[in-house]
C-alpha cells in the first residue's frame, strides 16, 4: 500500500511525512512518499494533503502544481481515501472568505471564516492544545474520545452547511469545526503530526480506513 503526501509548495512536509512514516513501519501499513508526480499520485492507495499558510495562496499553488489533477483523479474518480490537514481542509469546503473570497474544491459543503470568539479576550490564531468533541462515529476516530487533546494552528475555520459531515468541534470562544468527513474524505483542522499519543491514532486509523 502507497500514500502519497501531495507536495505542491505548501505545508509541512516534513513532520508530516515522519510521522506517517513512523506509523507505517509500525503497523505494517506499506509506504508513504512525498510527491508531485502525477503518476505516483494517481496510483496511490491513499492521498494526504497538507496546507500551511492563507487559503488563496495554497489554492493557487495546488491549481497550477502538476500534482492536481491526480489528486481529483484518485480522491473523486477512483474514491481513494483522501485527508485533508489544516488548510488542505479548508481546501475541501465550497469557497473561503480569507482576505478574499476564493472557491474550494467543494468536496464538503462549508465555508472558511475567520474565526470570531465571543470572549475578545482569545487571541487569534488559535494556537496550541485544544480538546475534541466527537460528534459522530466513524472509523477515523476509533479510539478516539471525548476530551482527547489535539494541537491547532489557525485563524480561519469551516463553517458547515450539512450537520452530517461535522464528525467533531472544539471550542474556543465560539464554536469550531475539527474533524469533517463525506464517503471516503476527511479532514482535520489540526496537525495530527503534532498532536502526540491521539494524532497518531488518527493516522493510524486513516492508514487502516476501507471506506
Amino acid at each position: 500500500m502507497l500514500t502519497a503526501i501531495i507536495d505542491y509548495s505548501s505545508g509541512n512536509l516534513h513532520s508530516a511525512q515522519k510521522a506517517f512514516e513512523k506509523i507505517t513501519a509500525l503497523n505494517n501499513l506499506g509506504s508513504v512518499v512525498v510527491t508531485s508526480d502525477p503518476k505516483i499520485i494517481s496510483s496511490a492507495d491513499r492521498l494526504v494533503l497538507p496546507g500551511d499558510g492563507a487559503f488563496p495562496s495554497c489554492k493557487a499553488e495546488l491549481i497550477s502544481s502538476e500534482a492536481y489533477e491526480a489528486m481529483v483523479y484518485g480522491a473523486v474518480e477512483k474514491s481513494r481515501p483522501f485527508l485533508g490537514i489544516c488548510v488542505g481542509m479548508q481546501l475541501m469546503a465550497t469557497k473561503s472568505y480569507e482576505y478574499q473570497e476564493t472557491e474550494g474544491l467543494d468536496w464538503i459543503d462549508g465555508e472558511v471564516q475567520k474565526i470570531n470568539p465571543k470572549d475578545k479576550s482569545l487571541k487569534i490564531p488559535h494556537m496550541g492544545w485544544n480538546t475534541l468533541n466527537i460528534e459522530s462515529e466513524h472509523p477515523v476516530l476509533k479510539n478516539i474520545h471525548n476530551g482527547d487533546h489535539v494541537y491547532f494552528v489557525h485563524s480561519f475555520h469551516m463553517i458547515i452547511k450539512k450537520p452530517e459531515q461535522r464528525l467533531a468541534h472544539t471550542d474556543y470562544g465560539t464554536d469550531i469545526t475539527a474533524v469533517v468527513g463525506k464517503e471516503n474524505m476527511v479532514g482535520l483542522q489540526f496537525h495530527p503530526e503534532k498532536s502526540g499519543q491521539t494524532g497518531l491514532k488518527i493516522i493510524e486509523n486513516f492508514l487502516s480506513w476501507r471506506p
